[in-house]
Parts: C-alpha cells; structure tokens; sequence
C-alpha cells in the first residue's frame, strides 16, 4: 500500500533533535523549555492524597468542577475579569491540545490564518490538518514587534483567524496595549476569531505585567486564550492546561475535545485546584523568580561574546552569535552541543521563510548551577 502522508513535510521535532543531541553529547540542556527543579511540594502532597482517596476514574469532560471554578477565581484575581467556570473554562491535556482542539473547531477547509514568525511549531500543521491555508508575517529583531499595516494588508475576505501569543515564545517579548488595540481595529469589521496563546502568563518582567487578550473588552468575544499549568507550577509532565473563551466559542471547542482527549487526568485536576486555592502566591511569585534567574544568567553571559536580546517574558534569553560564527543557525546549534556542550534552539526553525539572522534561543528555567556552568561554558568560546 501507498501511505500518503497528511503532514509530508514533517520530522521529528527540533526539540526532540536537540535533547537528545544533548543528551549524546553529555551537553547541558537549554534547548527544549522545561524546568531542571520539580515543582512545589503541596502539589505533589495533594496529587497522592487524591490518588489515595480513589479520585482515578474519569473527569467530567471539561474538566472537574474544583479546578474550573478555581481557574475562574485566580482570572478575576489576576485581571478582574469574571468568567464563567462551568460554560467558559475548559481543562485540556496541555496547552498544546487546546491550541489543537480551538484551531479545528474553528478553521475550516480554504480558511486563511494569520500567524507571526517566528512562531511556535505546533501551530501551522494543525491549520494544515484542518484544512486551512497559514499566512506568516515576519518579526524582525531585536524588537519582534508587528507591522500593523502589513498586518491589515494581509488580511483578505477568506481570513478565519489570529493567532498570537504573548508573551511570546521565542522572541522573549509582550505585547502591549497598543498591539490588542491595533488588532481590534484591523479586525472589527470582519468575521475573525483569535487565539490567543498564553502559557508564559505568568512570567512577565515589566512593570505593566501581562495585558491579555480577553483583558480587551472587544476582542474578548471573539478569543479562545490558552494557558498552561506546567509552565506556572514547573510540571510540564503534568500536561494539563486550560482554555477560556465565550460560551459560544467554548461549545465549540468542546466539541473537538471531547472526542480528542475527553477528559484529563482526575487526581491532578484536584492537586491543581487545591495548589491554586491554598497557595495563589505561587503564580503571584513567579515573575520576581523567574526575573532572578534571567538576570543571573545574563550577567554570566556579560564576559562572552554573545548579544543577549533583552527578555520581557518568558522563560528564554535569544542570544546573537554573530562575533563568534558565520554558521546558520540550526548549523551552528549542533556545534555548540557538539563542542561547547551547551544546547540551544535555532530560531530559524520557528520560520517558513528566511531568517537571516544568528540568533539561538536559550532556556534559563533551571537550577543557578546549571545556569552558572553553562555560562561558564559559553563564556570559553
């Protein structure tokens, strides 16, 4: 038989390529963006308790009513907002399956999306399983900030959707104000729904913090906004996250859910629900914690002859290596794990187009000796 394939362009991950690389080289592991600490210990004491108290069967498709209402109270303490846990919040297998679930409920075959490079890898071939047709506009750095009127002209009557993500993953940067507003305004004569991916939510470092997009009384009717638990409580094994989107939208993307996952792991809703009520000051901790780390890291960094780019949000550093190598950058990645013993991310892959720049990403969530070795390392070449 002749197997033709649904995603022919498709390998493995470069972040699978990379870790285990780096795993072969014996390298420290920035490239792929999970933590090298394990979460907070109550978690962990609440997921066994309710291992132990036979919380093991199936959730309720959108997710156990503890966790639901506890996201719904942690939104409107974060942003003011109120939504309503049992027909707006839905609890997913990740991030990753909510970007999934909301991108197929929506797009529909001939459907143009638009999306900003560079851009997370999981998002084009979902809008290319659905059918749809993914339309890149470029970033350019240091800023990474979007050219509005090249976002208006790429618009067309076929556009679906947006999908945007702040804070944004590579790039290290947020959006402001601003941004939501010019997007609103493109937008708000045309049937166009966003998605807004949020899974770094909670790591902003300026004063502003993070304005999401269902923070815009406008956009909010039209965005499905995904975050992510493993990213706030350092369990990315975990894989649990959530949506937030109108009823409307909601029901929707319940649809998809229900026969992609159904439910998601039923103790760890619980330990989530009982983490999120008990101990708020976790999530509010984190961008002074992750702040420390970065600037830890860029001050190891200073004595090398890298460019660090600055980093607004996130859990990354983009460094520049243009004064030690006139290699591309997926080349230059397997050098580094292969001679320096540092593993990075090539941007370059998070394009469909050229990115002539030299540029890697780094990954700074992890212990300060892992961060100090590795800058010790970088600091050599």
């Amino acid at each position: 038989m002749n197997l033709e394939s649904k995603l022919p362009e498709l390998g493995t991950t470069i972040f699978t390529q990379m870790s285990a690389l780096a795993a072969e080289h014996q390298a420290i592991n920035l490239s792929q963006g999970f933590p090298d600490f394990d979460g907070p210990a109550y978690l962990k004491e609440r997921l066994a308790y309710h291992v132990a108290q036979g919380a093991n069967q199936y959730a309720p498709m959108t997710g156990t009513p503890a966790l639901r209402q506890a996201i719904a109270a942690k939104i409107r303490q974060q942003y003011g907002m109120a939504v309503c846990a049992d027909n707006e919040v839905t609890v997913t297998a990740g991030a990753t399956e909510a970007l999934y679930a909301a991108i197929t409920a929506l797009v529909r075959p001939g459907d143009e999306v638009v999306c900003f490079d560079p851009s997370y890898d999981s998002y084009a071939p979902a809008v290319s399983l659905a059918g749809g047709k993914l339309v890149r506009l470029q970033l350019s750095p240091p800023e990474f900030r979007v050219d509005w009127s090249a976002f208006r002209a790429a618009l067309s009557p076929r556009t679906r959707l947006v999908i945007i993500n702040s804070p944004h993953n590579p790039s290290a940067t947020l959006w402001q104000a601003d941004d939501y507003n010019q997007l609103w305004q493109a937008i708000a004569d045309q049937s166009i729904f966003v998605l807004s991916d949020e899974v770094y939510e909670h790591i902003c470092f300026t004063h502003e913090g993070h304005y999401g997009a269902l923070t815009h009384p406008n956009l909010r009717e039209r965005t499905i906004a995904v975050s992510s638990f493993g990213k706030t409580f350092h369990m990315t094994g975990w894989k649990v996250g959530y949506a937030i989107a109108p009823a409307a939208l909601s029901a929707e993307l319940r649809k998809v859910h229900q026969y992609l996952t159904f439910s998601i792991n039923t103790p760890a809703q619980l330990a989530l629900a009982d983490m999120l009520n008990a101990h708020p000051e976790h999530w509010q901790q984190l961008p002074a914690f992750y702040r420390a780390k970065r600037d830890r890291f860029a001050e190891a960094l200073a004595a090398s002859r890298f460019t660090v780019l600055p980093s607004q949000g996130t859990y990354f550093l983009l460094v520049d290596y243009s004064a030690i190598s006139e290699l591309d950058d997926v080349a230059f990645a397997h050098w580094l794990t292969e001679h320096a013993g540092v593993a990075a991310i090539p941007l370059s892959v998070f394009c469909d187009g050229p990115f002539p720049h030299r540029l890697v990403r780094l990954c700074f969530a992890k212990q300060d000796d892992t961060l100090d070795e590795a800058g010790a390392r970088l600091c050599r070449l």
